[in-house]
């Protein structure tokens, strides 16, 4: 079930008029980590990593916010990759928050690459886990998260449907056929009947209103990001699993390579979904130290 309540269904008008969606979980005062969720899903897949009990002992509050097009945020026409700046920081000012960090999750990660490059004065750390990374990463196109991305359009926006349409109608038989592309740790972790309903819901909301912020934002992994990732001097840890078969671990290597000032953790037992979750006190206690 979505949990519904004032702190996870959250807007605000940004200057352009668009509206902007968040959740926050964790202590109203905690230490500002904002955190920006996988590909296609929506700002409730924060619950598949959650831990009440983590965040109240670390003193966390996470902000999730919806890119545009996804759930509560409207879409935005023509927007690149580091637009997400200017959303993110607007979205800081409004909630009085100075300096704070960035974690972003699978697709996710290039967002929170992009915040280590363009937000320099007030980013403190930057996390990503189990990221993607740019179409030339070695393996980037094997991973099951690149399916339909960087295909025709005509051809992405029909599959596209099809992924909307299934996880309404009959979303259990849509969870069978995701955990069967799963590696065995993450197909472990969706046996878990909570955590499997998190998964469908983060991602059933993220075409809430329709396909478009997902099928705009597939075709802006696979174009050049607007920045090098030689190029961000901010300090970046990076998490990835060995098992992980949605974003191989190649990529990761090929990330934590690439970015000058980068500190990686790979764990050989976690699969896409699973490092998150049974890491979350590690990589939250780093970012937050």
């Amino acid at each position: 079930m979505i949990k519904d309540d004032k702190r996870t269904n959250q807007q605000i008008k940004l200057q352009d008029g668009r509206i902007l969606g968040y959740a926050e979980y964790g202590p109203p005062q905690g230490t500002p980590v904002f955190y920006f969720h996988g590909f296609p899903s929506s700002r409730l897949d924060w619950l598949l990593t959650n831990d009440d009990n983590v965040l109240s002992e670390l003193n966390v509050r996470v902000i999730a916010a919806d890119r545009p097009g996804f759930d509560l945020s409207d879409f935005k026409r023509g927007r690149k990759m580091v637009d997400w700046c200017e959303d993110v920081i607007e979205l800081a000012n409004r909630l009085q928050i100075d300096g704070f960090t960035a974690l972003g999750i699978s697709g996710g990660g290039p967002y929170a690459a992009a915040c280590a490059f363009g937000i320099r004065e007030r980013l403190v750390k930057t996390g990503i886990v189990c990221g993607m990374g740019p179409s030339d990463a070695p393996g980037m196109k094997d991973g099951i998260s690149w399916t339909f991305l960087g295909t025709l359009s005509i051809l992405r926006r029909v599959i596209l449907m099809i992924t909307s349409m299934g996880l309404r109608r009959d979303p259990d038989q849509f969870l069978t056929r995701s955990r069967a592309t799963m590696s065995e740790p993450d197909r472990q972790l969706l046996d878990q009947p909570e955590l499997a309903a998190s998964f469908i819901d983060g991602m059933r909301e993220a075409f809430r209103n329709s396909i478009n912020g997902a099928n705009h934002e597939a075709a802006l992994y696979v174009r050049p990001w607007g920045f090098r990732l030689q190029d961000i001097s901010a300090e970046v840890h990076l998490w990835h699993g060995e098992q992980d078969l949605n974003v191989p671990v190649s990529v990761g290597r090929y990330v934590a390579d690439a970015i000058p000032n980068c500190n990686a953790t790979y764990h050989n037992m976690e699969g896409h979904l699973t490092l998150s979750h049974n890491h979350v006190r590690e990589i939250l206690g780093e970012l937050v130290a």
